[in-house]
Formats: C-alpha cells, sequence, structure tokens
C-alpha cells in the first residue's frame, strides 16, 4: 500500500504538475519521473488504452516514484473500479456537469461508509497477502483522489453545488469540451469560454478547493499560478513537436554555411 505523494503535497500548499500519457509508451512514464513531473495522467479516455495497457503504465510509475492518475473514459462504477484495481491512485471522471455526477464519481472511488466502490484482493491490495484488507480500506479511502472534469456548460452553471460534494478532491477544467458544450467546438479562447473558465477558477479558488487545468507552456502555467490554481497537466505532444520544429528550423537557417 503506497502513500499518495501528489495527494500529500496538494495537502501542504504546493503545485503539482503532470504528463499526461495516452499511449501505451512506459518510456514516457520514465521521461516524466527523470523529467521532475509529480504525477502521470495515464487517458484511457482519448485513444487505444486499455485496462491492461494502463496497468502496466501504473506498474512503470510505481517503479520511477511518480503518482499514477487515470483518466476514465465514462463516470461508470464497472469502469472506475477496475483502473483502481490495477493501482491507479486516483481517477478523473469525466462530464461531471451536476451534483448527481459528482457524488456517483466520489461513491464510485470511495469504500463504504462514503462510497460503494467493490472491494476485493486486487493488485491494489497487494492481492490482499500483505495486510489486513480493513486496514487496506481505510488506506484506500484516505489516499484515493477524485479529480471531476468541468467539460459542460452545465457544470459551470451547477459548480456551486458541486463544489460542495465531500470528496472531490480537484476540479479539473476541461476547456475543449467546455467550448463545444457553448457551441464554440475548436475555440477555447473564444471570449465567452474565457469568461466561463475564470468562474470556475475565481469560485473554485474562493472555496478553497484544489483546481486544475491543462497548460502548454510554462507562461500559461505560471499565469494560472498566480490566480490560485495548483493542479496542471501538460501533453507531451506540443513540447515535443515544438521542440522538433525549433531543431529543424535553427537547421535550416544554418544551410546557407553560415553566411
Amino acid at each position: 500500500m503506497r502513500s499518495n505523494a501528489t495527494r500529500g503535497k496538494l495537502a501542504s500548499g504546493e503545485p503539482v504538475a503532470g504528463l499526461i500519457v495516452p499511449v501505451a509508451a512506459p518510456v514516457l512514464v520514465d521521461l516524466a519521473a527523470l523529467a521532475g513531473f509529480d504525477y502521470v495522467l495515464i487517458d484511457t479516455e482519448h485513444g487505444h488504452l486499455g485496462f491492461e495497457a494502463a496497468e502496466h503504465l501504473v506498474r512503470a510509475a510505481e517503479a520511477v516514484g511518480v503518482t499514477p492518475l487515470v483518466r476514465a473514459s465514462h463516470n461508470a462504477p464497472s469502469e472506475i473500479v477496475r483502473l483502481l484495481d490495477i493501482g491507479a491512485q486516483g481517477v478523473m471522471v469525466p462530464q461531471i456537469s451536476s451534483v448527481v455526477d459528482a457524488e456517483a464519481a466520489v461513491r464510485s472511488v470511495k469504500f463504504h461508509p462514503r462510497g460503494n466502490r467493490g472491494l476485493a484482493g486486487s493488485r491494489a491490495a497487494d492481492y490482499g497477502l500483505a495486510g489486513s484488507m480493513e486496514d487496506y480500506v481505510a488506506h484506500a479511502n484516505r489516499e484515493t483522489m477524485v479529480l471531476a472534469l468541468i467539460e459542460d456548460m452545465r457544470a459551470v452553471e451547477n459548480f456551486e453545488a458541486i463544489l460542495a460534494v465531500d470528496g472531490i478532491d480537484v476540479v479539473f477544467i476541461g476547456a475543449s469540451d467546455l467550448a463545444q458544450s457553448m457551441g464554440y467546438p475548436g475555440r477555447p479562447n473564444h471570449p465567452e469560454v474565457r469568461v466561463a473558465i475564470d468562474r470556475v477558477i475565481d469560485q473554485g479558488v474562493a472555496a478553497s478547493r484544489i483546481v486544475g487545468v491543462n497548460a502548454a507552456t510554462a507562461e500559461a502555467a505560471a499565469s494560472y499560478y498566480q490566480r490560485g490554481v495548483r493542479f496542471f497537466s501538460l501533453s507531451p505532444w506540443h513540447q515535443l513537436v515544438e521542440g522538433w520544429r525549433k531543431y529543424l528550423t535553427t537547421l535550416a537557417s544554418r544551410g546557407d554555411g553560415g553566411k
């Protein structure tokens, strides 16, 4: 049974940053640890990852000392329990648009008395061989995180009530889907979408809740940090390709022999 270092840092007021891992490539987890990320977000919603591949990525995260979090494809107990049983220390649950959605997510992640997660001698519980199941339940309820994805205008409208749901560790803004729900697909920087995002950040921070965002650049992350955001995620593709492009552009500019 492992402690959740990411949860511990957040509880002490520190920011955390993680790398999104959307493919079955443990090398990305290795590199995330070498770079100094706090967690990896194993994305089973967008991409090809299934439970078996996700389990291998969880193992890789444990091996290098980063927190394995998993993004579920649905707010469904049957899926969430399997992600937790393979060893995920937190689940990002999509489409949290109401109190009912938020309560369902928490109850799927937590054991009794807060929830109704199914209990078994799974990998997360060391197969029931390293201690009592009673101790495991207490440990899991304490260490396992619930990350609520706010990605619909209904969620913005219901956000104050969602914030009041006990057991949510992070409210995470899904800007792209939020923009789509507002009629601006592919335009997360549209002024009306930015107003909605600002509203969520301001309400979340005012309520002393952890707010999370995707931040593609260090400058964007710093700006969000000044506003009270403490949970950051980064896609590997943006900075990877930008680095390659810079390399190739610099090389091409030297093609004239330095003249």
